[in-house]
């Protein structure tokens, strides 16, 4: 753990470093980007619409029960706006984009790529992994838009087609109790989580050792630290957010 942090630090620094001096890899970084929103779009949205659609039935069933259809759009913003749509983009990004930049960082380790651009006095951090993180961090954030989008539109669908719900209570309750401040924190949390996967991917697959097997072992302990290290950031984020923007509204 101590190695990883050391190696979080100088990734930041470097980051830092190639944006002062304009010496950031422009192609490699699109070329990442490009990859990562191919790999990781799709599954989101696929995961999105059925947990949109269990939201809210599952959501509506205890408010007709509750007699609180009116607060469906309440609760439906808070879940998906605040907790869903960041932590679907968070395993997007770890366990589909992150196994990739293991993989790749790790063949490039066996090959003996990393050690030959040492040689050559040209920094792996700056030249490999910096463009990784600034590319999960770019799809992260709009898949987090995008993801939020989809989950309160099948979520708007069902409650009003299927369950009969009111069209104008949920958009007046969800307007009324969700703040820019919830997107705004779900953002950051995406940023977060962004930073968090690459970095331990990245660090996984440039200390892969082993041959093929060990890229292999390195891919699957990066998807579970990635997960870990998301997990502990968003319980993090979620406990200081309503220390610093209390609630808004009444029941």
């Amino acid at each position: 753990m101590g190695e990883l942090v050391g190696f979080g630090l100088a990734t930041v620094l470097a980051l830092f470093r190639v944006i002062a001096t304009r010496r950031i890899s422009l192609r490699e970084t699109a070329q990442q980007t490009w990859f990562l929103a191919s790999v990781t779009t799709m599954p989101a949205l696929l995961i999105t619409i059925p947990l949109g659609v269990v939201i809210a039935t599952t959501v509506g069933s205890l408010a007709g029960q509750l007699g609180a259809q009116n607060y469906t759009g309440a609760v439906v913003a808070l879940v998906v706006v605040g907790q869903s749509s960041p932590l679907i983009c968070a395993l997007m990004i770890s366990g589909v984009g992150g196994s990739a930049i293991c993989a790749d960082l790790g063949s490039r380790k066996i090959r003996e790529e990393t050690d030959a651009l040492e040689v050559m006095g040209i920094s792996v951090i700056e030249r490999l992994v910096v463009p990784r993180v600034i590319a999960a961090v770019i799809v992260t954030m709009l898949l987090n838009g995008l993801v939020m989008a989809v989950g309160i539109g099948a979520s708007l669908l069902v409650q009003v087609l299927v369950l009969d719900n009111s069209l104008g209570g949920f958009l007046a309750t969800m307007t009324e109790f969700s703040r820019l401040s919830d997107f705004v924190v779900a953002g950051i949390k995406a940023f977060f989580f962004a930073v968090a996967a690459a970095i331990v991917a990245s660090y996984k697959g440039l200390t892969a050792k082993g041959g093929p097997g060990g890229v292999g072992t390195a891919v699957n302990e990066a998807v579970v630290l990635a997960f870990l290290m998301v997990f502990v950031v968003n319980i993090t984020l979620t406990e200081l957010y309503p220390v610093l923007f209390p609630a808004k509204g009444s029941y």
